[in-house]
């Protein structure tokens, strides 16, 4: 199901070591999701989704239909297994395409919760963040520091955060790779559980907790502008990436995710993960999802987006 390593010109040793996981370890209304022939073609080049207005304006109802439609041509195109979720908070509305409940490496996207749990932890003075712990979050988040994740899983129990992150948070789908240490590098999950958990980033947390999630993730560094920041400037997106290169059925292959928001008020929730078959590269994993967002949201495409 996944893909085996492809080299990619684009990526140094260090991005890879550094950020994201992401490098394997040692051991309005929602449009219907109906068929298309069209791909995605080029949309309004305004750093922002041309019906989706950052200021609360809906799109008509044929004009989003039409680009659910474009936008489930190109998920269905898509080698590997792609699924994309996007959930209007305003209307309740939800747009798929692509298989949501496939799961796979969660790769850097599990950071969001850790820091969600940490945060809320915190808020209830079950445990005390010093300095030390409020920068490993800024790491983690804004620029998918591994080490940054790593000394606060160690430091707080990550293992039992797991229970936490199904239950209060909605992953109900996210499990420890089977052969694996229980390990935040080591978890697997689905598109499914990513849009609960930024929807419990935005609906159930404490204010202070979400006033920081939320701008952390509006100012992610540029190894992160990929993804749901596909939506486009006007839309203000946030979004948590994660991307890697590991071992599915023997084989090496590259997973590329990212879940967010965009939309004024945050409005829309986003989540999209990507497994590729053998031979993909990290790039044609990170453009795929991003046009998939743009494609949906009347941005540009091809994204204008930054690859780690």
């Amino acid at each position: 199901m996944l893909l085996r390593r492809g080299v990619v010109a684009l990526l140094t040793l260090a991005a890879l070591a550094a950020c994201g996981d992401d490098a394997s370890p040692p051991a309005d209304q929602a449009p219907a999701a109906v068929q298309s022939q069209s791909q995605g073609r080029q949309m309004d080049d305004d750093g922002g989704a041309a019906g989706l207005a950052g200021k609360g304006a809906s799109p008509s109802a044929g004009a989003v239909k039409d680009r659910g439609a474009q936008a489930l041509a190109f998920v269905q195109q898509q080698p590997g297994t792609l699924g994309i979720i996007v959930r209007d908070r305003q209307t309740g509305a939800v747009w798929r395409a692509g298989d949501t409940k496939a799961k796979t490496w969660t790769a850097s996207t599990i950071k969001l919760a850790i820091a969600t749990d940490l945060l809320e932890r915190s808020q209830a003075k079950q445990v005390t963040l010093d300095s030390a712990d409020r920068s490993n979050l800024d790491k983690a988040l804004i620029n998918s520091d591994n080490d940054a994740a790593t000394a606060l899983w160690n430091k707080y129990d990550g293992p039992g955060m797991l229970e936490r992150f199904r239950t209060k948070f909605g992953m109900s789908g996210l499990a420890v790779i089977s052969g694996y240490e229980t390990f935040w590098r080591n978890l697997e999950c689905g598109a499914e559980d990513l849009q609960n958990l930024m929807t419990y980033v935005l609906e159930k947390t404490d204010s202070t907790s979400r006033t920081y999630l939320v701008t952390t993730l509006r100012k992610v560094a540029s190894n992160q502008r990929w993804g749901v920041w596909a939506a486009g400037s006007g839309l203000r997106p946030g979004n948590k990436d994660g991307w890697a290169e590991k071992p599915v059925d023997g084989r090496n292959v590259w997973v590329t995710h990212t879940v967010g928001f965009a939309g004024d008020g945050e409005r829309y929730v986003v989540a999209a993960m990507y497994e590729q078959r053998p031979g993909g590269t990290l790039a044609k994993g990170a453009h795929a999802v991003s046009d998939a967002v743009a494609t949906y949201f009347g941005a540009k495409v091809p994204a204008p987006v930054t690859l780690p």
